[in-house]
């Protein structure tokens, strides 16, 4: 097995509006405790006191950055600038959402299967409620999120997915450069894109892809998916599957 400093990972993290419920703590003794991994914290223009916050960070902890985008851009293209800007030598590539609804200890847990799987160029954090786990989620969004991860897994996606909406992801560094190459045309459904892209550019996408369930995943409340936004959905994944169809 290759030692841990070998291979550098860096995770980006995009903020909006996270002043009021951010975990300050749990970040800071993040940055302390995973010195071999980089952070690239992101503000998609917070109007409140997120940004000062995420520059105080930086000052305190070598292996912080952030950066602010010129404008309010969303997540999926705030996740895509983070990649672009990792031009650094970087092995792995990694995301995850700001509320630490996963926790950045099982970001490490997916970094190292990658590393221990190198035919896995793309592993996924899942959220599966099972015996011995910590996975907290309100039933509603649990049912929601089966329908559709149901139509996704079988009518765009065509492969055995779970759950491509976990924010959390590790990617090979090159993989992940190719995948963020282009603006992405859905706002919400970034992560299916992603496979989406994969296929297309490797028709064995599906055997470098892994799935993990995740050991902790707590649902935070306080969704910035609107309930009008999550009905949209049926039409972007119609969307998706005419401009990805094989």
């Amino acid at each position: 097995m290759e030692n841990f400093s070998t291979k550098k990972l860096r995770l980006i993290i995009p903020f909006f509006n996270e002043e009021k419920r951010m975990d300050r703590q749990s970040f800071q003794s993040a940055f302390k405790h995973y010195t071999d991994v980089d952070f690239l914290l992101i503000d998609d223009q917070s109007t409140d006191g997120t940004f000062p916050i995420l520059t105080g960070f930086q000052d305190k902890f070598d292996n912080v950055n952030c950066f602010q985008n010129d404008k309010n851009i969303g997540k999926a293209e705030t996740v895509r600038a983070g990649v672009k800007a990792s031009k650094e030598n970087y092995t792995f590539l990694g995301y995850l959402d700001a509320d630490l609804a996963t926790p950045i200890s099982e970001l490490i847990k997916l970094y190292t299967i990658a590393r221990e799987e190198p035919d896995k160029k793309f592993v996924m954090g899942s959220r599966i409620k099972l015996l011995g786990n910590h996975v907290k989620r309100s039933l509603t969004r649990h049912y929601l999120g089966r329908v559709f991860a149901t139509g996704v897994s079988q009518f765009v996606l065509k492969i055995p997915v779970y759950d491509t909406q976990c924010g959390a992801k590790i990617i090979e560094t090159n993989l992940a450069h190719q995948l963020f190459n282009a603006p992405f045309e859905t706002k919400w459904l970034f992560d299916v894109e992603l496979l989406l892209r994969f296929r297309q550019l490797d028709e064995n996408f599906d055997q470098k892809t892994v799935e993990i369930p995740l050991e902790t995943w707590v649902e935070k409340g306080d969704s910035k998916i609107k309930w009008y936004e999550f009905l949209s959905t049926p039409f972007q994944m119609i969307k998706l599957y005419g401009s990805y169809k094989k």
